[in-house]
């Protein structure tokens, strides 16, 4: 009897089924993999090993091992200064725009898109709202700029309505919270309401002509059969944008505040890019902030995901 189970056992055992073997068959297909995964490992989490800064008091020419240890005195330090707090602020009023309105132009944009009759046209459309998103920061901020002086073309369009002449953006005010999520709208709204384009042409049109033959109207098929059906993807796109939400405006909030502008137009990414290069010089300070940003932003988007799975049924992981 034991003689039979050891010949099953020899029997069952096939050496093609072992890694070594795996290994060696598919070699390239391993190597291929070994680039990005040695890739990520030096330029993404090998640097992750500078968070120890931000529980240090980091002297450059001490390096990480010779700095001494100072524990949560850099967080004290973070959340007593008089700056972080305005950033803070500015930061969340900033991503509650960018939740809302930013948020919410991509999917408008892609239904009255998708509602239209001439393919052709759609095309012209589409490819005038996805033009901005190649446009660079610069460029944008560069327009923005000329535009919004006192003799600007929009300040001057503002004034024909009853508005004073001013330079927008140097008016120390919240008005460049909607500034930089207006910027947003135009150069990212086109391009994304391509995913809700593909989705609402994916839907069945079986559906349209069922509820043509009963009578509904447009605003109906759309109300009860398209954002039916695209309401997965615009939740999912939701839960990823709330991971993000701190991370907001870095580089249009760069090239367009000033310094008689902090109290309104710095966000958290700027701070944190102050403290470190340009007049702080507080390394440990800039990577406690950067911390920061990052905890609460893996901390936004494990909820978001997990009332994602709740409510929609889809989750990102």
């Amino acid at each position: 009897m034991a003689n039979t189970k050891v010949k099953a056992k020899k029997a069952s055992y096939n050496p093609k089924k072992t890694w070594k073997y795996d290994l060696r068959k598919n070699w390239g297909l391993y190597l291929i993999f070994l680039i990005p995964a040695v890739y990520w490992l030096i330029f993404n989490y090998a640097p992750m090993f500078g968070i120890l800064m931000a529980f240090q008091n980091y002297k450059v020419s001490l390096g990480i091992f010779g700095s001494p240890w100072v524990g949560m005195d850099k967080f004290v330090e973070l959340f007593t200064g008089t700056q972080f707090p305005i950033a803070l602020r500015n930061t969340i009023c900033m991503a509650l725009l960018n939740l809302t309105l930013g948020f919410i132009a991509p999917v408008v944009l892609g239904l009255l898109i998708g509602q239209l009759r001439s393919k052709s046209f759609s095309r012209v459309v589409q490819t005038v709202t996805y033009m901005p998103y190649f446009v660079s920061a610069v460029v944008c901020c560069t327009l923005a700029t000329e535009f919004l002086k006192d003799t600007g073309a929009i300040t001057q369009l503002l004034s024909f309505f009853g508005a004073e002449k001013q330079n927008w953006l140097a008016n120390n005010s919240p008005t460049f919270w909607f500034i930089n999520c207006f910027l947003g709208i135009w150069q990212g709204a086109g391009y994304g309401a391509i995913i809700y384009i593909a989705t609402i042409a994916g839907i069945d049109q079986n559906l349209y002509e069922a509820a043509c033959i009963d009578g509904a109207s447009r605003w109906q098929r759309v109300w009860n059969i398209t954002i039916p059906s695209i309401l997965p993807i615009v939740v999912m796109m939701f839960t990823m944008q709330i991971g993000l939400v701190f991370m907001t405006g870095f580089d249009k909030v760069l090239l367009l505040y000033m310094p008689t502008t902090y109290e309104f137009a710095d966000c958290l990414s700027t701070y944190t890019y102050r403290m470190a290069f340009a007049t702080g010089h507080d390394f440990s300070l800039s990577t406690a902030s950067g911390l920061f940003q990052s905890v609460v932003g893996t901390i936004l988007l494990i909820t978001g995901n997990k009332l994602s799975a709740k409510t929609a049924k889809m989750s990102l992981f």
